[in-house]
């Protein structure tokens, strides 16, 4: 059992101090935000590098260097989000009048510059990883960004939890492009289409004469997944889930 909980251990402790470890620094004065980035982005040049080496080796060392690598280029991304460099042309809130595509125009504006950096990231990712034994890199990045934008149609569709401590001042104009409620009718969709993925995912996991690197890969990716899947429900349940992070936000 050890082969399965230690990827399972590892994974949910890089999910959640990652995170915790993104709103810290989010939260450190504004004169340290330039230096956080172009550091952030020396590490990710050798988290790409690290994709490289580790997608030739089919060995459980490689799974998580290939995970863990993904996760520190995903993060470059994710910190020049919040601290405000990598957003959009638009940083207002939306106009009370705009609905419809309209809103939508309004919306994609903001976060334009994001997308674009996550459509390069992803194309690096691809050519580092091509060809190569070991895909957990590639396939941690697609689980990121596809369960990601997911999140962002789902609230701004209307979920019941927007987590508005997760975005700093500076990008509170963002939540006026996000809607309050119970429920939305894409929400069901994308946690069935995201259990239906995870289900074969964990069955290679667990599947007869499975290699300890399929073992390692498929239950770091499966939980990865299902993290992912558990975020989703979170929004339109009566918990919050910002207390999991308690500890990365100052006063």
């Amino acid at each position: 059992m050890s082969m399965y909980l230690w990827p399972l251990l590892f994974t949910i402790f890089a999910w959640w101090f990652g995170t915790g470890i993104i709103l810290f620094l989010n939260q450190r004065s504004p004169t340290t935000y330039q230096g956080t980035f172009w550091l952030s982005g020396c590490v990710m040049l050798f988290a790409i590098v690290g994709i490289k080496t580790s997608s030739s080796m089919d060995t459980v060392a490689a799974a998580y260097c290939g995970f863990t690598c993904a996760l520190l280029v995903w993060a470059w991304q994710e910190i020049g989000f919040l601290l405000g460099f990598i957003t959009g042309p638009r940083r207002i809130a939306c106009p009370p009048e705009a609905r419809g595509w309209k809103k939508v125009g309004f919306a994609f504006q903001t976060i334009q510059h994001h997308e674009i950096a996550l459509i390069v990231l992803a194309i690096v990712v691809t050519v580092a990883s091509w060809g190569g034994v070991n895909q957990t890199a590639f396939w941690t990045f697609i689980i990121l960004w596809s369960m990601r934008q997911s999140a962002k149609l789902n609230l701004f569709l209307g979920v019941l939890n927007l987590n508005e401590n997760f975005l700093p001042n500076h990008l509170k104009y963002i939540h006026s492009y996000f809607s309050r409620s119970l429920m939305n009718p894409l929400l069901p969709i994308s946690v069935i289409a995201a259990t239906v993925v995870a289900v074969p995912i964990w069955q290679a996991a667990f599947a007869v004469g499975a290699s300890p690197y399929q073992i390692t890969s498929c239950t770091i990716l499966g939980t990865l997944l299902s993290l992912a899947i558990l975020e989703h429900i979170l929004m339109v349940l009566p918990i919050s889930s910002e207390g999991l992070w308690r500890w990365s936000f100052r006063a």
